[in-house]
């Protein structure tokens, strides 16, 4: 056969191979990766044998008490799992093109942008190409980020930290994002002109949970001028149960301005008038490199670019 013929077309790549990558590095060994493809063992393992002896390494290690993919193996599954779900997201596009639908196209936010942004995109992208589904997960930059490597969302509205993997990534800044205190109307702390960080530091708190961003820069506030954080906390990042929390007590709760705006705008809360320095990284959209986008994915991506530069100005 040619050699110019790609490597994969020589080995005669079957989809059961790379469905058996997947499942010995899920299972941790070939007896359990068979039964959950309902194949025998030998016939994973001449499948196994076969793939390793084309390619010419080995794709994983033999232990014993199970099976640990190499560096080959790593790669070929991260690829094997691209491509099974780009075969998925292909049949599923066409189910959709029968049924008269132009796609299905899963987006992710954090709560901020999902108020001030995601609205306005998807209210235009309703308008202009009424036969696109497009559904909306709202949740933190981490969740959203695991989603994504999961082929589960198509691009997010998000951060990314230090301690990200960012190889397949591209990232587009869009806006920073001021953070704010708000509380029920008629609370105490409204009455005062410009509450200090002492009484601030004496409030009960609703804040994000432990190990965020925000919780710790949250905490690093009161601790940089000298006083210890609030004891009484209260950690959650649902929207839902924190605007009822705050109208049944006295708590205060730490949430990016776009968020609060939206509420007080509601008359459901109030922002405290006090300037706080806890303030978060820019968030941007973000896409992966090894992942080629559907034509309704892309047009949703494109209407979101428009929006943002109209929202929050050109990128810089």
């Amino acid at each position: 056969m040619p050699q110019n013929i790609p490597w994969f077309v020589r080995a005669r790549l079957k989809t059961r191979q790379l469905m058996l990558l997947i499942a010995i590095d899920e299972e941790g060994n070939i007896h359990r990766a068979a039964e959950t493809l309902a194949m025998s063992q030998p016939a994973a393992s001449k499948l196994l044998k076969d793939l390793e002896e084309m390619i010419g390494v080995p794709l994983f290690e033999r232990l014993p008490r199970g099976m640990s993919p190499t560096w080959y193996g790593e790669t070929m599954i991260r690829h094997a799992r691209i491509a099974l779900a780009s075969l998925g997201e292909a049949g599923a596009e066409i189910e959709a093109l029968k049924g008269g639908l132009a796609g299905n196209i899963a987006v992710g936010a954090i709560a901020g942008p999902a108020m001030s942004l995601l609205p306005t995109a998807l209210a235009r992208i309703a308008r202009q190409h009424p036969d696109l589904r497009v559904s909306l997960l709202v949740e933190s930059s981490d969740v959203l980020l695991e989603r994504l490597e999961q082929n589960r969302l198509d691009f997010l509205v998000a951060r990314l930290f230090e301690r990200h993997d960012k190889r397949y990534l591209h990232y587009q800044a869009l806006a920073e994002e001021d953070i704010c205190a708000i509380a029920r109307p008629g609370h105490p702390i409204l009455a005062l002109d410009a509450p200090d960080l002492a009484e601030l530091a004496r409030a009960s708190w609703i804040v994000p949970p432990e190990g965020s961003v925000l919780r710790h820069r949250f905490e690093l506030m009161f601790r940089s001028a000298g006083l210890q954080p609030p004891r009484q906390v209260l950690a959650t990042t649902a929207l839902m149960f924190m605007t009822k929390m705050l109208q049944e007590s006295d708590y205060l709760a730490v949430v990016p301005v776009d968020v609060a705006r939206h509420y007080a705008e509601h008359d459901m809360v109030r922002i405290v008038p006090v300037d706080l320095s806890c303030r978060m990284d820019s968030f941007g959209i973000i896409t992966r490199t090894d992942w080629l986008l559907s034509p309704g994915a892309r047009t949703v991506l494109r209407a979101l670019q428009e929006t943002a530069t109209e929202i929050y100005g050109a990128p810089a």
